[in-house]
């Protein structure tokens, strides 16, 4: 076989590869958002629980996207940071971090990742942030399946203090 026909068969198999969902790209892709304020139960007209807080409504209904660093970790337990004080800021993580992205000015982001679960936090300074956890105390989980981008929405908590 002469190097023409080699050329030819590679080119040939790689247009099918595409097609084949094993070879679909996977991974998290969402926004990060600015949380502030108030975020204490309140009451919403026409919902059938008497209290919703205001961090419990979708991300996208709380404010305009922020610029951030989006780090992904192996799935981190609770156990394994080291938090500042009783903050939800963790200034160390013990695990290993997989992939680290910066967000666009409007918080969008995307990461190719294999299958898996993983942990999912942004950084502020030299400190992680992640407020949500599983019943097993592991901070913020997402699970990658193949060939599909997981849609996440992570946030970052204001300087601002609550005035009441």
């Amino acid at each position: 076989m002469d190097f023409k026909a080699v050329i030819i068969i590679v080119i040939t198999l790689a247009s099918f590869l595409p097609k084949h969902p094993s070879f679909q790209q996977s991974g998290i892709e969402g926004k990060v958002f600015l949380v502030s304020g108030n975020r204490m139960p309140l009451k919403l007209p026409g919902h059938r629980s008497d209290s919703t807080s205001a961090a419990g409504r979708p991300p996208d209904a709380a404010g305009s996207g922020v610029a951030s660093t989006v780090c992904v970790f192996e799935l981190t337990n609770d156990s394994q940071v080291v938090r500042q004080g009783t903050s939800p800021y963790c200034q160390a993580v013990h695990t290993r971090l997989i992939r680290q992205t910066d967000t666009d000015d409007k918080g969008n982001f995307s990461i190719l990742l294999s299958p898996g679960t993983y942990s999912v936090f942004t950084k502020k300074g030299d400190l992680f942030y992640a407020t949500r956890r599983d019943e097993k105390n592991n901070i913020a989980p997402v699970e990658v399946t193949p060939g599909k981008m997981t849609r996440v929405n992570c946030s970052v908590e204001s300087d601002h203090k609550v005035i009441y």
